[in-house]
């Protein structure tokens, strides 16, 4: 009979036991790979969605929850502005502001939120269309790779974008205004996947339409002609429209970020108008901050968790020694050297952290499954539930380092055995 063999017998000898070990291991390997899990798609969703963006411009309120909800489309708008307060942002004499990008936000379709906005904004992100083109009229849309899968879109689709950033259902007040699809991004790992793209203008005329009736109480829906003389018309550029149409914000690149004048820029928004400058940069590293420090809580919870799993792999082999000294004496008298023994007592320990880290690898990305499908029923974001890090492969060689530290003075012990003392009852 092989080690490998026999050091199963002698775990399965004492199931409990071992079980016990194996779960407190795969709960400490569970737990960091989960941390490390949420922290990297966490990372990867804040860069991807920097888009070079240097400044957000909006309504007065929070900056977090400016940034948030323009770059991030999390959270509700602090509300809007009008169109002449931003207007020289899209003045390309603009000293400072190389360019600008206009959001108009508050609806949605079936959850996915609807962000009224020019196709400059596709480039930002880095978006490719696999089919169709750009929406040029209003109520023409691009829809993100995930609204179009999972909503069985493609080109041509129609639909009709609901008030509101929350899908509610039956009871959802959809606009008058049909959007038919344009075009459909690629999967980017960007807010694109998960969004509807159209003009600025049709936000504005769903709106109008919708105060027009009242909030739509007990209004038909069915409007098969959709004789509204906007839709589908030439969009006009937004320098050329009626400076007291709202929008949201407007997404801000500068010509050069480290210049004086760019870098004091913010402040004086701030300080001089009634509109709030936020910078996404230093907004998203105060939440990357607050995001460190709960996970540093977190991260002494798995070192002790971690700890109590070494020691009673430790602990189980340790006390099996004294219940095992015949046996261990017999196989030396059957031939057995003692680093036969020693290598059986580490092989033992191996074993439980081996399956300790399959299981809790299992166990982490289990959790994420059930944090993607919250998170996107919720937010309406993707999470990789099944993506592996390298450093889970490398949380294969700790478990192994762990197991055989954990089995080292046990495989000590069990190389000492005395044949003679053991068997004759004097050990």
């Amino acid at each position: 009979m092989n080690i490998l063999s026999l050091a199963f017998r002698n775990l399965w000898y004492k199931p409990l036991t071992a079980l016990l070990s194996v779960l407190l291991f795969a709960l400490s390997i569970g737990l960091i790979a989960l941390l490390l899990n949420l922290r990297a798609q966490a990372d990867d969703q804040f860069d991807n969605n920097l888009a070079g963006i240097n400044l957000v411009v909006g309504a007065k309120g929070s900056p977090l929850e400016l940034v948030l909800n323009s770059m991030y489309h999390v959270g509700y708008p602090n509300g809007n502005i009008p169109l002449g307060k931003v207007k020289a942002f899209f003045n390309p004499q603009h000293p400072i502001v190389e360019a600008a990008v206009p959001l108009s936000l508050g609806d949605s379709y079936l959850g996915y939120r609807i962000v009224g906005t020019t196709a400059d904004l596709i480039d930002w992100y880095g978006g490719v269309l696999v089919e169709g083109k750009a929406f040029a009229k209003d109520f023409e849309a691009v829809v993100g790779e995930e609204v179009a899968r999972k909503n069985g879109l493609r080109i041509g689709s129609t639909f009709r974008s609901s008030h509101g950033i929350i899908d509610e259902g039956a009871d959802r007040v959809e606009h008058d205004g049909e959007f038919v699809v344009t075009g459909v991004l690629a999967a980017s790992g960007t807010v694109l996947d998960q969004i509807v793209l159209t003009t600025n203008q049709t936000y504005w005329h769903s709106h109008e339409a919708h105060d027009a009736e009242g909030g739509h109480a007990g209004h038909d829906h069915d409007h098969a002609a959709h004789d509204h003389d906007h839709d589908h018309a030439e969009v006009t550029t937004l320098m050329e429209e009626d400076p007291e149409k709202e929008i949201t914000s407007i997404l801000v690149r500068y010509k050069n970020p480290s210049s004086f004048q760019a870098l004091s820029f913010p402040r004086n928004i701030n300080e001089n108008t009634d509109l709030l400058a936020a910078n996404p940069a230093y907004e998203i590293s105060e939440v990357r901050r607050q995001f460190d420090t709960g996970q540093r809580l977190l991260g002494v919870l798995v070192v002790a968790i971690t700890i109590v799993s070494a020691l009673s792999i430790f602990i189980s082999l340790f006390t099996s020694l004294r219940e095992r000294r015949y046996e261990l004496a017999l196989l030396r008298v059957l031939g057995a050297g003692r680093p036969r023994l020693f290598a059986l007592i580490v092989a033992e320990g191996l074993i439980v952290a081996v399956i300790g880290y399959g299981l809790g690898i299992l166990l982490a990305h289990a959790i994420l499954t059930l944090l993607a499908a919250d998170i996107s029923g919720e937010f309406r974001y993707s999470l990789d539930a099944w993506r592996f890090l390298p450093e889970e492969f490398w949380l294969l060689a700790g478990a192994v380092l762990l197991g055989l530290v954990a089995a080292i003075i046990p495989a000590i012990q069990a190389a000492r055995t005395d044949i003679g003392e053991t068997l004759t009852g004097e050990g």
